[in-house]
């Protein structure tokens, strides 16, 4: 397969009439994402609206961690300044813009020594490497303040996304001194998170397995432990692994997180597709999230994985919306109603999306969820933007992030 990266629409269809089947990307972080969620891609075509300086660092960054995958540069115009840095680099052909014969036999070439590479690196008398299969999307809902809803927005995500067995969705309470999703969804749990860690060195899924609890027809559950002590037993380094097992196995993981910035909540952050940042209409919460925007800017978490959400969203306390995305410098994703029914619902085991999937509450989440998380995080085929169609959704993101 080729994936081809452009800015113009324009620059993209002739591009992909040269190419062939495609998958179309408009901007490197969109590249960076889809081609860590599809290991076994094999050619990027770089076009012309791309900066020269970031496609060549693209190319030394793949040169070093795959070897077999072949960067297309494709520039308006080539001149031996760029043919040299674009050597140097590791791109493995520059075209010309015009020559679209020229770009579909150096995407041939591409395919051929990619496969040959593969060939080199599979030992003699091995089966072939089969094709890796696409990730989980990880969803992490944090909030710096108790009391915002974090576990009841976690629970009906999980539950809104699972779509009654469309999906295959595994829920994380990452709360390990505090947890409230056993709690919340009025489950009975045979082992909790707890029971990894004498596993850690080798823990697999088929172990990770054993420890989890089923809720409905494709939400999966992984407790908190039941003892609070037992939170200081578990590394962040187990929680990674945990996370990395579930996205294999299952379309989402929703994890669900204490008030702080423990390393365990920075390991979820650093593993998440979507970051759902929750607040509710009062100043102590608000104070809190503008400090949670601060810090997570601090550390280099990209804005466009960041969702905010803001629960009772239609409480009258003298706050206007609008007064609050210009505090914050952002906008907010959704806004959740405010209702009696959604604590009646938690005392009942049920989440509010299964309960009354038709409330306004419910309503809000589900658009949220299939809006914010299934949809625009993934990137799409051209033809899928042409003709409706769409490749197979079940993708992930691993966070790359630099501290000084």
């Amino acid at each position: 397969m080729t994936t081809i990266c452009d800015l113009d629409p324009t620059i993209v269809t002739a591009l992909h009439s040269a190419v062939g089947e495609a998958v179309v990307t408009t901007s490197l972080d969109q590249l960076r994402y889809y081609l860590d969620s599809w290991p076994d891609e094999d050619t990027v075509v770089l076009g012309p609206s791309i900066d020269l300086n970031a496609a060549l660092r693209l190319a030394e960054t793949m040169r070093v961690l795959r070897p077999s995958l072949g960067v297309i540069l494709v520039r308006q115009r080539i001149d031996t300044g760029v043919l040299g840095e674009a050597i140097r680099a590791g791109v493995r052909e520059v075209v010309d813009e015009r020559d679209l014969s020229g770009l579909n036999a150096a995407v041939r070439r591409s395919h051929t020594l990619a496969a040959a590479l593969r060939e080199q690196q599979t030992p003699a008398g091995a089966a072939p490497r089969a094709t890796a299969a696409p990730r989980g999307k990880v969803i992490t809902v944090f909030s710096a303040k108790g009391g915002c809803g974090k576990t009841t927005l976690a629970t009906n995500m999980a539950a809104a996304l699972a779509d009654r067995g469309r999906r295959e969705v595994c829920l994380v309470d990452l709360d390990l001194a505090f947890g409230d999703v056993a709690i919340a969804l009025q489950l009975f749990p045979a082992h909790t998170i707890a029971d990894a860690v004498p596993l850690s060195e080798n823990l697999d899924f088929t172990a990770l397995q054993a420890l989890l609890t089923p809720h409905s027809p494709g939400l999966t559950t992984l407790v908190a432990p039941v003892e609070p002590g037992s939170a200081e037993s578990i590394p962040a380094s187990l929680i990674g692994h945990i996370i990395e097992l579930l996205r294999e196995q299952f379309d989402y993981v929703v994890v669900d997180t204490p008030p702080a910035f423990d390393d365990q909540v920075l390991t979820a952050f650093d593993l998440s597709d979507v970051v759902c940042l929750l607040a509710t209409l009062d100043i102590p919460a608000l104070k809190n999230l503008k400090l949670t925007l601060e810090t997570m800017e601090l550390l280099n978490y990209p804005r466009d994985r960041w969702r905010i959400v803001l629960n009772r969203a239609d409480s009258k306390v003298g706050l206007a919306i609008s007064e609050v995305e210009k505090t914050l410098r952002t906008t907010i994703a959704v806004q959740i109603p405010s209702s009696r029914d959604v604590p009646a619902a938690i005392n009942r085991g049920v989440p509010i999306v299964l309960d009354d999937p038709k409330h306004p509450v419910s309503l809000a989440i589900r658009n949220f969820s299939e809006r914010s998380v299934v949809g625009p995080t993934a990137p799409q085929s051209l033809d899928s933007m042409l003709a409706g169609g769409a490749r197979p959704d079940r993708r992930g993101l691993r966070r790359w992030r630099s501290r000084t």
